[in-house]
């Protein structure tokens, strides 16, 4: 069996490897398919029945076994993460390990189906050093990601000068259920 931080560098392998066999399309139906209805269904089926509570229930029990650095704020209409060390991007990063071309993607890949399935919409941006916010709300409702400070306080990633390191390029999703739903824009 492989440890944890192994598992990043073939996972990312295999992103590569799955797009060269048949482009973003595959890698995409991957994350969907494979991640999000598959190794995650427990996810699914969390959120689907406790919306908010199962959001915090699901992520409070994965990201404290990964061992990352993070918030989480849970509020009546919203549930968001703040994540200041991702460890497999940073694994990856300490490594030296590019394979795939954005690896942090394959997040957005399998939780932006599983909550388009829970009628939720994500607002979310990662900066591909590590360190990305969500901010997860119903479908229904009509806010918009929130200002920096203005849900997580002084917890928010975007307060957080290493948040805008030089020639960075952050990934932006605004209401978003699909990683093909990405705007760019430079720091």
């Amino acid at each position: 069996m492989i440890g944890c931080y192994d598992f990043c560098a073939h996972y990312e392998w295999t992103f590569e490897w799955l797009r060269q066999q048949g482009g973003d399309e595959l890698v995409q139906r991957f994350w969907k398919e494979a991640i999000g209805e598959d190794s995650q269904v427990h996810a699914s089926a969390l959120i689907k029945e406790k919306a908010f509570a199962g959001m915090e229930e699901y992520w409070g029990k994965t990201l404290a076994e990964e061992e990352a650095g993070y918030v989480a704020t849970k509020g009546e209409e919203v549930f968001r993460l703040d994540m200041y060390d991702c460890p497999s991007k940073g694994f990856l990063i300490s490594n030296g390990l590019q394979q795939f071309h954005d690896y942090c993607d394959h997040c957005i890949g399998w939780i932006g189906p599983v909550m388009k399935a829970a009628g939720f919409r994500i607002d979310h941006e990662h900066n591909h050093c590590g360190k990305c916010w969500w901010e997860f709300r119903r479908a229904s409702d009509p806010e918009a990601g929130s200002p920096p400070g203005n849900i997580a306080g002084v917890n928010d990633v975007r307060i957080d000068p290493a948040w805008k390191s030089p020639d960075v390029t952050l990934d932006v999703f605004r209401r978003a259920t699909a990683v093909q739903e990405k705007l760019e824009r430079n720091v």
